[in-house]
């Protein structure tokens, strides 16, 4: 879990890092365990007031591509410090003229166990055409619980860094780390062995922008 103070380090070397003419202004920093998703704001295309909104949303995404493929070699030189800085990745955004695009991303496998009542949940939006397997199937709940309990999920999010703190206050953190991390693996290698397990295969990243 990151907290607020090291996401606040991590967007501060960045606004220092980047080329003061790559954005307008850094709109977000987004990180996990395993990315770091840089968003920026870049200017729009010059257009007439009368042009038809077809003609201003194929204008915004051509200024996009532009953009994309101009700055290619300054976004993968910051990239690589970044990524040997802070052990991440780093995909890269923009927004302009309120449209957001993401040029890269990261899909992290993830291995769970499931028992046949969560199991059968996924093969019916396998059956019912909303999903191709069972990853898929588990990244579209995801998405659905993301969606729908967004306040739930940041207050969660406060408490874990709230926690976080007063443990980096205490006097014994490694051994308490250590501890955590022995029990931790005491309880996987305990997991009953008749549990299935499904694993999302789809780790993949836009390689040509780091």
């Amino acid at each position: 879990m990151i907290t607020d103070e090291q996401r606040e380090k991590l967007r501060g070397w960045f606004t220092g890092r980047l080329p003061d003419e790559l954005f307008e202004g850094l709109v977000e920093v987004v990180v996990d365990r395993e990315e770091i998703t840089v968003i920026g704001r870049i200017p729009g295309p010059r257009l007439a007031e009368d042009v038809s909104a077809a003609e201003r949303e194929a204008a915004v995404q051509g200024r996009i591509q532009e953009f994309r493929e101009r700055t290619r070699e300054d976004r993968i030189a910051v990239a690589r410090e970044a990524e040997h800085k802070f052990r991440r990745k780093v995909s890269w955004g923009v927004e302009c003229e309120g449209e957001r695009t993401l040029f890269t991303h990261v899909a992290a496998p993830v291995m769970t166990r499931l028992r046949q009542p969560e199991r059968r949940v996924l093969d019916t939006l396998i059956a019912g055409g909303v999903a191709r397997s069972r990853s898929d199937a588990l990244a579209w709940c995801v998405r659905l619980v993301e969606r729908h309990t967004d306040d739930w999920l940041a207050e969660l999010r406060e408490s874990l860094e709230h926690v976080q703190r007063v443990r980096a206050q205490g006097p014994d953190v490694e051994v308490a780390d250590s501890a955590t991390t022995a029990d931790t693996a005491a309880t996987a290698d305990s997991a009953t062995t008749d549990d299935s397990s499904t694993m999302d295969d789809s780790s993949s990243a836009d390689a040509e922008d780091g």
